[in-house]
């Protein structure tokens, strides 16, 4: 097993290096300088390589430090009653979750495609030792900082230090289930295709995890750490369950997908060739009386609006169910309602990264490619500037529409509860909220199909092959996240933001008229 595992961290690795030399050649002026030699160059090897092991440091601690520290620790200090017992109650229950959301064996991946079925390696061998490694990185990455976090919390060390170990033993002991239900009903559910009951088992260990605490309502110590010890155990019993287990490889058959491993949207099975199917409507009474580019834009709207608006949809009505239970908690716990009024005057920024999360821009680029560009770009029409000019325009509007529907329903929301709270001494921080909300969304939506046209990222087996598609979304993202740990008044932040869109926006439809006909194609 030993061996196995070296091998396969070795095609880890070198898949790795690879990738990072690709990137430096997707990078536009770097890539005019870098030949592929390079590949064979030994200094960029070894550069890839420290690249590859700083990764390999970071997913170990970087991922558990940000997950204690905002998911755990950041969240306790609104809570009445003493941080112990909070610590716990809340990672106790986040661990529940992520046990069924992150089981490790059964996430696709593209090494493990490499591995089991390109070099033939063992399936169980493979499996299980680096299901093995990834545990002690579960243990090694959370020890310090429950550590840290705990102790700082005023948790005793010993449950600190128990709580890596019962981490792992939840997942183990979720594998084992798995496991055991794919012997006796031959289904099985990867981490891209949760099942619903996973969902609602999510939602209401968030709510217990969350909503709880606010009403002074924990888990006792002594219960929750009888659990963490029984299930601890469990998880030791567990891994005899995963050695006698024998039927990886056939699991693996099932979910090693190309679809699942985002290597080709249409070149999957026939079960996932159904699902994409069943999503797209091909009733030919469908029709527009929209003329051009906009009759073929309505089109691919409406027969796609299931894979379109299905999820800003579920986005809204959470949004909105969020709402009134935090309207009913605020006639019960007024306290809640003071706080939440303080936050709502001077977090606008923080709604940066929530509107990050909720747009749907970037989903919706990605169905456009697999479903029409896909195909249409291998044509010489398709991609002359004209077309791609006039598509584009009627596609900013389909995306704006998409993503307004949440946007709309969290802008009234948040004016709302900004009222029944207690309100604010400046009428205008009203229509500034609600305009600021949708400037984000209409920012998001351009934000993201932009990129699409000015870095066109999928080749024709719809892999990603984009470096500065990546490293753009990337900073994105941290640009975000950064408007975390901003705290303005509505009106200062609400007038920057809805200027700062309307001149992004202005900047970013020239260069799209100015590039995307030279960009929009397909990468090689």
């Amino acid at each position: 097993m030993l061996e196995t595992f070296i091998q396969s961290f070795q095609v880890k690795n070198t898949y790795r290096v690879n990738t990072f030399i690709y990137s430096l050649k997707q990078i536009p002026i770097l890539g005019k300088v870098f030949k592929d030699a390079l590949y064979s160059n030994y200094a960029l090897k070894l550069l890839g390589t420290l690249v590859s092991i700083m990764t390999e440091i970071l997913s170990i601690f970087l991922g558990k430090f940000l997950y204690i520290t905002i998911m755990v620790f950041a969240v306790i200090t609104l809570y009445p009653g003493t941080s112990t017992v909070n610590f716990v109650h809340v990672l106790f229950f986040l661990t529940l979750i992520g046990a069924l959301m992150n089981t490790y064996m059964f996430n696709p991946t593209k090494d493990k495609y490499y591995a089991m079925f390109i070099l033939k390696m063992d399936s169980k061998e493979y499996t299980l030792s680096n299901y093995y490694y990834t545990m002690l990185k579960v243990i090694v990455g959370f020890l310090p900082f429950t550590c840290l976090f705990g102790i700082l919390s005023k948790v005793p060390l010993w449950i600190c230090i128990l709580f890596p170990f019962f981490i792992a033993g939840c997942k183990i002991l979720a594998n084992v289930y798995f496991l055991n239900k794919y012997k006796r009903t031959g289904i099985i559910t990867d981490e891209n295709h949760p099942v619903k009951w996973v969902w609602a088992w999510t939602a209401i260990f968030l709510i217990l995890a969350y909503a709880l605490p606010y009403f002074g309502i924990v888990l006792p110590l002594p219960v929750a750490c009888i659990f963490m010890v029984l299930i601890t155990i469990g998880g030791i019993f567990g891994v005899f369950y995963l050695q006698k287990f024998t039927l990886y490889r056939e699991i693996y058959k099932i979910i090693l997908t190309n679809d699942n491993m985002n290597l080709a949207s249409y070149k999957t099975t026939e079960i996932s060739k159904q699902t994409v199917l069943n999503r797209i409507d091909v009733d030919t009474n469908i029709t527009s009386h929209k003329h051009g580019y906009a009759y073929f834009n309505d089109l691919f709207v409406k027969r796609h609006s299931n894979l379109l608006l299905k999820s800003a949809k579920k986005i809204s009505l959470t949004i909105f169910a969020i709402i009134v239970a935090m309207t009913g908690i605020f006639f019960v716990v007024p306290a809640f309602a003071e706080k939440t009024n303080q936050i709502l005057l001077v977090m606008l920024p923080y709604f940066v990264f929530i509107m990050y999360c909720i747009n749907r821009g970037q989903e919706v680029a990605k169905a456009m490619f697999m479903n029409c560009d896909h195909s249409m770009l291998t044509y010489g029409f398709y991609r002359k500037p004209k077309v791609i000019l006039n598509l584009f325009k009627e596609r900013l509007k389909s995306v704006i529409i998409i993503n307004l529907l949440p946007a709309f329903v969290l802008a009234l929301g948040l004016v709302f509860l900004l009222a029944i709270t207690g309100g604010t001494t400046q009428f205008i921080d009203y229509p500034i909220l609600f305009f600021s909300i949708l400037a984000m969304s209409v920012f998001f939506s351009v934000h993201h199909l932009v990129l699409y046209y000015l870095l066109q990222p999928y080749n024709a087996e719809s892999e990603t092959k984009s470096a500065t598609y990546g490293i753009a979304n990337g900073l994105t993202y941290l640009f975000c996240y950064y408007m975390l740990k901003i705290q303005i008044p509505i009106f200062t932040f609400g007038c920057l933001t809805i200027v700062f869109s309307i001149l992004y926006c202005f900047v970013s439809l020239f260069l799209v008229y100015r590039y995307a006909p030279k960009t929009f194609h397909l990468k090689n």
